[in-house]
């Protein structure tokens, strides 16, 4: 159990698939990153040393990653986290389901927010750019404001996730 955004958090069965995905998709997540970086701001394929040192890189610690993975995966539980367990009819198990769902899901939405610059960067400061990157938190505040933008809910520390309406 990670943290409860908001009081029926209780799909304890969806949680625990979303913690064993958590490294795989996140991996998945950097590799998508690092490609809209380059379609964005280098569509020639011009290769100078920093964008090298965005191709080259490979993840060794996802731990800067993990908030934002865990704001993400609460929004889901809060739009798509039922309780109570449904009927499977396809001869699934909800294991297998919440792995096929989630990681659909994970992928569109990390699609579209890769889709902003804002949020491309803030990726790769968190990554790439980690060692050199003195204000890591930023980062953090300008994922969490794209993604009060696509999904019109903010995440508070003590409060949980909280739909908002954004002008």
């Amino acid at each position: 159990m990670v943290r409860k955004f908001f009081p029926l958090d209780k799909n304890y069965l969806l949680e625990g698939v979303q913690l064993r995905l958590q490294d795989r998709l996140l991996v998945a997540l950097i590799d998508q990153a690092k490609a809209a970086y380059e379609q964005m701001h280098n569509p020639l394929g011009l290769n100078d040393a920093f964008s090298e040192k965005i191709i080259r890189y490979y993840p060794k610690n996802l731990q800067p990653l993990y908030t934002f993975y865990q704001n993400l995966a609460g929004v889901y539980r809060f739009k798509f986290g039922e309780n109570q367990l449904s009927f499977l009819w396809d001869g699934k198990d909800h294991t297998e389901k919440y792995h096929e769902n989630w990681s659909r899901t994970f992928q569109e939405w990390t699609t579209r927010l890769c889709g902003q610059s804002q949020f491309v960067q803030s990726v790769l400061d968190l990554t790439v750019f980690l060692p050199d990157n003195h204000h890591p938190h930023l980062a953090d505040n300008r994922m969490n404001a794209v993604m009060l933008g696509l999904f019109e809910m903010k995440i508070h520390k003590q409060k949980g996730i909280m739909k908002m309406k954004v002008a």
